[in-house]
């Protein structure tokens, strides 16, 4: 169990580590537009977490003679959602602390760009402001910015989990 959680969890962890590397730039530059950046964000981390479904698969037919618990698989794709999240949290760690420090404040005035283009408030507009300032403070604490990265893909991993763990205990689903 320890290859296949391994194995497929480095897998996972580099599909969106490498996406976050490859995608921050892009919205930087203009290439991608950040309106659009949770369809791209959330769309490399159910591919790379889909891969939970075939890791659970594998155990069962080639380890488990054809029959899973629900407990094991969703140990199995549990783990590899864990090594996924802690991969692409640390990449963005790494990413944050080397070339995206100004990270928050790019962002936020990305939102309040967006937020006066839809014709926000003078009031609307403070009050973002705000609350987007108490956000900033907090994410300079590693610890939180961590947790919340974690918080970004890890129910992604969970769901993935959930629902391959359902349907793979049935031995008649894609028989090996």
């Amino acid at each position: 169990m320890k290859k296949i959680v391994l194995t497929y969890g480095l897998i996972a962890g580099a599909i969106v580590s490498v996406m976050l590397v490859v995608t921050q730039p892009l919205f930087r530059n203009g290439t991608l537009n950040i309106d659009n950046g949770v369809y791209v964000g959330f769309g490399s981390m159910i591919i790379a977490m889909s891969l939970i479904f075939f890791a659970i698969k594998s155990f069962r037919d080639q380890h488990l003679q054809g029959v899973i618990s629900f407990g094991k698989a969703f140990k199995v794709g549990i783990l590899i959602a864990l090594v996924a999240s802690v991969m692409y949290a640390l990449t963005w760690e790494v990413y944050y602390n080397t070339v995206g420090q100004d990270f928050m404040e790019w962002y936020q005035q990305c939102q309040l760009d967006k937020m006066t283009k839809d014709g926000a408030s003078e009031q609307e507009l403070t009050d973002a402001r705000i609350e987007m300032e108490e956000m900033a403070v907090h994410y300079k604490n590693p610890v939180f910015r961590f947790g919340f990265t974690l918080i970004e893909i890890f129910p992604v991993g969970l769901i993935f989990t959930l629902v391959s763990a359902g349907i793979l205990r049935k031995k008649e689903f894609l028989p090996a």
